[in-house]
């Protein structure tokens, strides 16, 4: 690679996925960020980054970046740049009068997985203890909260209790509907090294051959949504023939007479006709895992974003437990988690409850937290409040009057596109806030906030395996951008209990009142520092002062002694999971599944990525991946445009011709405006509330290949 003439190297973690790679900034002799570099000495990337990581530097200075904040009062009318203290006190005006007017919860706010720890923790002081919302929540329910609803059903509490060195101990992994090689590819790297060192044998559930299925030593085409039926086969098998773990069972469960009279209802004979996986390796695969010494499962969106996608995680622990794989080397339940701090605002930043896995719904966690802050805790709301997904629902019936979107773009982001389009245009008011001002939301806001990004700012990510891990400041925010702390510090003082309550300026005051009020809670960061965590290269939680005092590393793995899962009793829950099928499914107008997924080169809605040209020249425009066999049977040639329907609306898409995808279903990308996301139902999962991305159903016709390269044209401009 060219010599970019880096004098300085500035250490940092990746902000694309929740691998939680340490990285290293490299800044020239005019301070400017020139060049990127894994961390060699950081356990989690040994030195690695995969395609993002390498180029993120480019983030800083990319296309679209916004210099200054912009307002207006109408939508269609342009924007027209001003300062921050008009932008400021127009919002917290706008605020105020929508509360005033329509009840304190008509006023939404919409978070992120993207930003600092320490920022969650203040936008979550912002909104639980001084705009006084309870309709509030992050985009993680999009990728995650089916893992989180999942995790407290059966432990009792969130939080992954796992790690990536569990690779190096199992003798058998099954991956639930996760495409590492693209999704997570250090994570792959820390997984295929230890299975070509140990050779245990990986299976791969995946509706698609994936490139991780074809890794694999046996793939499971599963029909889709039905993840629950093929567990509760497992589980019938290993009850029948006697390979459950009964000393663990006994020790540390509750529910399972319950379960296993639910699994009876499973024989694999009846499982195979509903999940399409033969009865004889549905065999298989059950005494692979229940006779392995260890024995470990992954998963990421294809068992989340689904209408069964909490069921689908408690069926994943359901199988760890009554095998006795939790809280070993090797024996885990492990959610690939999806944003680069998708855990910590799970832990911090008040979106779902309180800070800390506190609950709203608990009078003593709302008393602690008020006194900590200094308010009332009649302020705080008695139970959680809607969902994001829940939240555009009520904006339809003028229940929700206005709405702040901080580092998230539902424009790209939810399901059924023409229907959150219309949903935003019923605003009466909506602030975006964002590092670049051409996100696609952004056309339907009254104010926009420019934000600094990444390592223009200081503070801390959690990982997938619960690492702290710290990001330090290269630069300052470009041009006239604030950190989104400072934003939300701002704007708090424009809030009555934003007077009441200390909003500190520096990120490591911020984690000093973390830490305090993390003390004796499961994510106890207590032994922490910033300096420690750089010089550890990330630390686990727990984390306690005592660990710290014997300079002991962090917690890798939850629940390792007996009873110790976080219901009163201290035992886990055994769930019985009964199969109700509610997806879309094909038929003669819509024949073809709908799947969505990650490319490797991409993240997310393409806010960064699609102006990183070395990221986005691999995939600049929509495509479709379809079946050979089924393309011939409708007239259609690889690589020409064809027209895709739903329901819902159309996208225009090239098609990609490969046998990675089965006779009856299509896949696409979810990265690009206007495209898969105009087809998707996304349903909602009843304990989650996280939409089914990928249970849809299209069709597919021809179009006119002129107009439709034209409109290929246009999307290429972003």
């Amino acid at each position: 690679m060219a010599d970019k003439g880096v004098v300085n190297w500035t250490y940092s973690t990746c902000g694309y996925c929740s691998t939680g790679c340490s990285i290293e900034i490299g800044t020239n002799t005019e301070g400017q960020p020139v060049a990127s570099r894994g961390v060699g000495d950081a356990d989690v990337n040994r030195g690695k980054l995969c395609l993002k990581g390498i180029f993120e530097y480019e983030v800083f200075e990319a296309s679209g970046r916004a210099s200054k904040p912009l307002i207006r009062d109408y939508i269609h009318k342009p924007y027209s740049p001003t300062d921050w203290d008009t932008a400021l006190d127009k919002t917290a005006s706008e605020i105020k009068r929508i509360q005033a007017t329509y009840g304190r919860d008509s006023f939404a706010v919409v978070s992120t997985g993207q930003i600092l720890t320490e920022e969650f923790y203040t936008l979550g002081k912002l909104v639980r203890g001084a705009i006084g919302t309870n309709n509030y929540d992050g985009n993680t329910t999009l990728c995650m909260a089916s893992a989180v609803s999942g995790y407290k059903r059966s432990f009792g509490s969130d939080g992954p209790p796992g790690c990536y060195e569990d690779f190096e101990h199992t003798d058998c992994l099954i991956a639930w509907g996760s495409n590492l090689p693209e999704q997570h590819p250090i994570i792959y790297w820390r997984m295929k090294e230890a299975q070509e060192k140990r050779k245990f044998p990986l299976i791969v559930v995946d509706p698609r051959v994936t490139i991780f299925a074809q890794n694999a030593d046996i793939h499971l085409p599963i029909t889709p949504g039905t993840d629950v039926v093929l567990q509760n086969a497992l589980i019938h098998v290993i009850l029948k023939e006697g390979l459950e773990d009964r000393d663990y069972i006994n020790a540390n469960t509750n529910g399972f007479e319950e379960l296993a009279k639910e699994v009876e209802n499973y024989d694999p004979t009846t499982a195979a006709k509903l999940c399409g996986i033969d009865e004889d390796t549905i065999r298989t695969v059950a005494r692979l895992y229940a006779k392995a010494g260890v024995a470990m499962s992954i998963w990421t969106m294809g068992i989340n974003q689904s209408t069964h996608g909490s069921d689908g995680v408690v069926g994943i622990n359901n199988l760890n437990l009554v095998t006795g794989n939790i809280g070993k080397a090797g024996g885990t339940s492990l959610s690939i988690t999806g944003q680069c701090n998708a855990m910590g605002t799970r832990e911090w930043s008040s979106c779902s409850g309180l800070p800390g896995y506190r609950a709203l719904e608990k009078p003593e966690d709302r008393e602690e937290i008020a006194k900590f802050w200094g308010i009332d805790p009649d302020f705080f709301p008695k139970k959680r409040g809607l969902t994001e997904t829940d939240i555009f629902p009520a904006i339809e019936t003028g229940e929700i009057k206005g709405l702040w979107l901080v580092a998230t773009n539902p424009m790209t982001s939810m399901a059924n596109t023409p229907r959150i389009r219309k949903t935003l245009e019923k605003l009466e008011f909506l602030v975006v806030q964002d590092a670049y001002y051409d996100v696609e939301t952004s056309q339907y806001a009254h104010i926009f906030l420019p934000a600094g990004i990444w390592a223009e700012k200081e503070g801390v990510f959690t990982n997938t395996e619960r690492r702290v891990n710290l990001t330090r400041q290269v630069k300052q925010p470009y041009a006239d951008s604030k950190s989104d702390m400072q934003i939300f510090n701002e704007l708090a003082k424009r809030f009555d209990n934003g007077k009441l309550i200390k909003f500190p300026e520096k990120p490591e005051d911020v984690f000093e009142e973390m830490k305090q009020l993390s003390k004796g809670r499961l994510c106890d960061i207590s032994g922490m520092s910033h300096d420690l965590i750089e010089q550890q290269r990330g630390i686990q939680w727990p984390y306690t002062e005592a660990q710290a005092a014997q300079d002991a590393k962090g917690t890798q793995r939850l629940y390792t002694k007996p009873a110790t899962y976080c219901y009163p009793d201290g035992r886990a829950k055994l769930i019985p999971l009964p199969f109700i099928n509610n997806n879309e499914v094909p038929d003669e107008q819509y024949p073809f599944w709908l799947n969505s997924g990650r490319l490797v080169e991409h993240w997310h809605t393409r806010t960064k990525t699609g102006k990183i040209g070395n990221n986005n020249k691999f995939s600049p425009i929509p495509f479709m991946e379809m079946s050979p066999d089924a393309a011939e049977d409708l007239g259609i040639k690889h690589q020409s445009y064809v027209r895709v329907t739903s329901r819902r609306g159309d996208a225009v898409v090239m098609v990609m011709l490969t046998h990675r995808v089965p006779k009856n279903m299509v896949f696409i990308p979810f990265h690009f405006f206007d495209c898969v996301n105009r087809l998707t139902l996304g349903l909602l999962d009843p304990h989650s509330r996280q939409p089914a991305f990928k249970q849809s159903a299209v069709a597919i016709e021809h179009v006119d290949q002129d107009f439709a390269a034209q409109l290929s044209k246009e999307s290429r401009t972003y």
